[in-house]
């Protein structure tokens, strides 16, 4: 059987391998689903457009129940277009991004990882 798992991504093309390579390693995943959106640390720790945030969830949700995704992970990352704020900032919104993942109760865990200048993803602790 496949393990999948599920990555709240920016649409960043940069980032998309470092993400997938990490969760691979360190996860032991065949495949990741990308659910991405310009800056989604920031839309989800902010909470403010609620049409976005609904929408990111129920693509979430899809990877969940349809690809019997493991677990979640929330990313963010260096020279994002979306999000200009800087590492420590984006580390607090991927952190509030996680708490805010885990209220919509999937019942699969939920990680943060930053993907550096040095195009390596990294998770946050």
């Amino acid at each position: 059987m496949s393990v999948v798992l599920t990555a709240i991504n920016c649409i960043d093309g940069r980032i998309q391998l470092p993400v997938i390579e990490y969760l691979k390693k360190e996860y032991k995943a065949d495949f990741v689903d990308m659910v991405t959106e310009a800056g989604p640390n920031k839309i989800l720790s902010e909470n403010s457009d609620k049409y976005l945030v609904e929408s990111i969830k129920a693509r979430v949700e899809l990877s969940l129940t349809r690809n019997e995704s493991k677990l979640i992970a929330i990313v963010g990352h260096y020279d994002c277009k979306a999000n200009p704020s800087i590492r420590d900032k984006q580390i607090i919104q991927i952190r509030e991004a996680v708490t805010k993942v885990k209220e919509w109760a999937f019942d699969v865990p939920v990680i943060g990882l930053w993907v550096g200048d040095n195009w390596i993803a990294s998770e946050i602790k």
